[in-house]
């Protein structure tokens, strides 16, 4: 049986929307962009930019057949991503509202270093029939052979960038190694740039930060200097007057204001693609240079200051069972809210307010006694708080009665603190030889271990040569953290010596600023009696509250 034979008929299906533009538009001509880049911010490279707009204005602005678009110029930015490149960004967001029909930009270096990206946008931009013009490389993205082209220069640009980065990194590791810091004014309170191009301290700003430094000394919560400076009208190191908590945080911790400076704190993941900076959490090396530049605060008042906010960052729940009051945040409203304890059970005090018969009245309970009654603290007494302060005053004045006595108590600590003591331990240049010993022999054993890896004779003098190597630098980071404390302590001290100077024959008003700068501790004893335990000075007196 014979098959029949189909007879094969195509039909047209005739176009009903417009293919994507190649050449010059209907009834008009080519709407042209222009892109420019520069990489750095110096003199040199900014003339280059500003002369890239002027060409590209004057060669779209010559073509009959082109209509300018526009000119897109991104300053002192990197090739490597596209995240932090506004003006192409806007470019391409132009690209897709159907402004732009044409795009000339100098190279492929110019347009991107990072290949991925590169095609990433070519082809999105293709895809709507737009051309990109690369004129270094004379090619038309809208061409057959253009992505091969393009591919092999953008690689090409790539790599390129990776080995400047592979070439800088060595030369900045040894900037950082010899000690070189840079600084970034704009956002630096307290210096400029002086005449020698080191920095100098700016007098008006450095006195915002000593008093910032002082503040807290004194006791001011972070959110109250914050509200001071902006209620004052004083401007941060960009000139804006509004404070945020998080930028005197930063005065408060930033080496830069005792003349040091520390390097590679960060670091980027990369020079290609997502570049990100990240905290360097020992990855890499730092660089610690000391007396970089002229110091705004004194090194010890700045260690007095680490060491203060230790302690309220430390604060934790008052009780250990289960206790649903916390001094877990640090209250700067009353100075006894950090320093009255109970004498029974340790436990803070707090300040209430008790209100009887339409009247008032201020008192302090123990925090165990509110939240427990008596099941752990049986006889904590409440107390009036002006009974309290006028104990508190009558201590100080007590204390400054025998302030010649105590004076040469004090001046003797302040300089055993500022020694470190009358047996100063390891010499930290011994220690420093000690790990530099350990590590050649670290060196050695390691070349033989790799000879002879089964050898357990070299494995176990290894281990304990890393063993003795890493207990050195714990020691050596204790020495460090020594001298902060002697530094700091060593500061109060002569704080004190001068209040002792200055004081007057005798104090009327109680002071939370006074209490909380010399006074370590009160001490509920019973209803009637309070100690006072007077900071540096091993002192404590006893007064009966009247």
């Amino acid at each position: 049986m014979e098959q029949a034979v189909l007879e094969r008929k195509v039909h047209v299906i005739p176009a009903t929307r417009p293919a994507p533009a190649s050449g010059p538009r209907r009834g008009g001509r080519q709407r042209v962009a222009a892109y420019c880049r520069v990489s750095t911010d110096s003199e040199e490279q900014l003339n280059s930019y500003d002369a890239q707009k002027a060409y590209y204005t004057q060669k779209i602005g010559e073509n009959p057949d082109w209509e300018m678009a526009g000119i897109f110029a991104d300053r002192g930015i990197t090739g490597t991503s596209l995240k932090k490149r506004a003006e192409f960004n806007r470019m391409i967001a132009a690209c897709k509202r159907g402004r732009i029909d044409m795009i000339l930009t100098k190279s492929a270096s110019r347009f991107a270093r990072n290949t991925v990206d590169c095609l990433r946008v070519i082809r999105a931009l293709k895809n709507r029939g737009i051309g990109v013009i690369f004129e270094k490389e004379n090619i038309n993205t809208l061409t057959e052979s253009s992505e091969f082209l393009i591919t092999l220069f953008s690689s090409f640009s790539q790599a390129e960038s990776e080995s400047m980065s592979l070439n800088i990194i060595p030369g900045i590791r040894q900037s950082m190694k010899e000690g070189n810091v840079p600084f970034q004014y704009s956002r630096t309170l307290g210096y400029r740039r002086g005449p020698d191009g080191r920095p100098e301290i700016d007098p008006e700003e450095a006195e915002t930060v000593r008093l910032i430094y002082a503040r807290y000394l004194e006791g001011a919560s972070l959110g109250d200097i914050q509200r001071e400076l902006t209620e004052r009208e004083i401007p941060t190191a960009e000139g804006i007057k509004g404070w945020s908590r998080q930028v005197i945080q930063n005065i408060l911790t930033s080496e830069k204001y005792i003349g040091d400076g520390i390097r590679q704190k960060t670091y980027t993941t990369g020079p290609i693609g997502d570049r990100k900076a990240v905290k360097n959490n020992g990855e890499l090396p730092m660089y610690y240079s000391k007396n970089n530049h002229p110091a705004i605060i004194p090194r010890e008042v700045f260690y007095r200051v680490k060491e203060e906010m230790a302690r309220r960052t430390s604060k934790r729940k008052v009780m250990q069972k289960t206790a649903k009051t916390e001094q877990g945040k640090y209250s700067a409203k009353y100075a006894l809210s950090e320093l009255l304890v109970c004498g029974e059970c340790g436990t803070p005090y707090k300040r209430c307010t008790w209100a009887r018969n339409g009247k008032k009245r201020i008192v302090w309970r123990c925090v165990s006694r509110l939240e427990f009654g008596t099941k752990y603290c049986h006889n904590s007494p409440t107390l009036d708080e002006d009974k309290l302060h006028s104990a508190i005053v009558a201590a100080l004045n007590e204390f400054g009665a025998i302030r010649a006595e105590v004076k040469a108590d004090v001046l003797e600590l302040a300089e055993l603190a500022q020694s470190g003591g009358e047996d100063g331990g390891e010499s930290p240049l011994a220690l420093q030889a000690q790990l530099k010993e350990l590590s050649a022999e670290q060196a050695v054993l390691l070349d033989k271990t790799l000879a002879d890896m089964e050898n357990k004779e070299l494995n176990a003098r290894l281990k304990v040569v890393l063993d003795e190597k890493q207990d050195i630098l714990d020691r050596i980071a204790a020495q460090e953290q020594d001298e902060e404390q002697r530094a700091a302590q060593a500061s109060r001290q002569r704080e004190m010596e001068e209040w002792l100077d200055q004081q007057p024959l005798c104090f009327t008003e109680y002071d939370d600023t006074l209490t909380r700068r010399f006074v370590e501790q009160v001490t509920v004893v019973d209803a009637e009696t309070i100690r006072i335990k007077i900071r540096d000075a091993g002192i404590e007196i006893e007064r009966k509250l009247c």
